[in-house]
């Protein structure tokens, strides 16, 4: 059994557990600066793709690393009303709070990340919803949490097939029945959401602005994030160009969420 040992900021760490789970890794563990996975072999390419983060390999005594890992996942708080705990503990939900079961699996969204608690905060703010579309799905914790909030109807899709049954597998223990699909928004039919949520990349989310557009109802409204502040002006360009208006813009450190509205 072996370790890596990757150095990055707290707003990193999501997107490189992703990263870590697909690269076959059996358990994680984080790390005051960084991230430590474990896996059944030492493997030379590891540390040409994660040398920006000056990765380490260390032999390891064998142990359940799947059970250690998992016995550093604590509880967290975001916003005002979410509580997200990892599915293998039974912690209460404080008063007020909305429990969230989560198992980010391969998928991300463990709720760590800036863009994640942004649109969280954002939905909790706009809550509840009549037809939420998640676009990006990932994990399904933008879905849960809106579901749990009182929206009537959830759609939520994803084209990376892995995260699909992560985000179903989340859905089940939660409670929440949402309908979900491998895909995108392009197989959304025009107007079927009076709100969107898009936690995805700049470039993504770019590229699909005009089928977000399509997808809201008129007046509309959608909560775009995923992407840093210098990446914010080409994604207010293409959904311009694509018929909405940007409302709002929200920044956690580095990371941005803007509020569009269907004209």
């Amino acid at each position: 059994m072996f370790s890596l040992a990757l150095d990055c900021a707290p707003e990193e760490a999501d997107f490189l557990i992703a990263e870590l789970w697909e690269a076959g890794c059996t358990g994680i563990t984080e790390l005051p600066d960084g991230l430590r996975a474990f896996f059944d072999g030492e493997d030379a390419a590891l540390l040409e793709r994660f040398a920006a983060n000056r990765p380490t390999w260390t032999a390891v005594e064998q142990r359940d690393w799947i059970e250690t890992s998992q016995a550093a996942w604590e509880p967290f708080t975001v916003g005002d009303r979410f509580f997200l705990v990892p599915q293998w503990r039974d912690d209460p939900a404080p008063e007020g709070r909305v429990r969230i079961p989560i198992n980010p699996g391969l998928a991300c969204g463990t709720g760590f990340h800036e863009a994640t608690q942004l649109c969280l905060e954002e939905m909790e703010a706009e809550s509840p919803f009549d037809t939420l579309l998640d676009v990006g799905t990932g994990s399904g914790i933008l879905s849960v949490a809106a579901s749990l909030l009182g929206a009537r109807r959830v759609i939520a899709c994803d084209d990376d097939p892995v995260a699909v049954p992560i985000a179903r597998a989340n859905f089940d223990a939660a409670g929440v029945d949402a309908l979900l699909f491998t895909g995108s928004v392009d197989a959304v039919r025009p107007g079927a959401a009076s709100a969107v949520v898009c936690n995805i990349s700049a470039a993504a989310a770019s590229g699909m602005a005009r089928d977000l557009v399509r997808a809201l109802r008129p007046g509309g409204m959608a909560y775009l994030s995923g992407f840093e502040a210098g990446e914010q002006a080409s994604v207010e360009t293409a959904i311009k160009a694509a018929g909405a208006r940007v409302t709002a813009r929200r920044r956690k450190n580095d990371w941005v969420l803007i509020t569009i509205v269907k004209t």
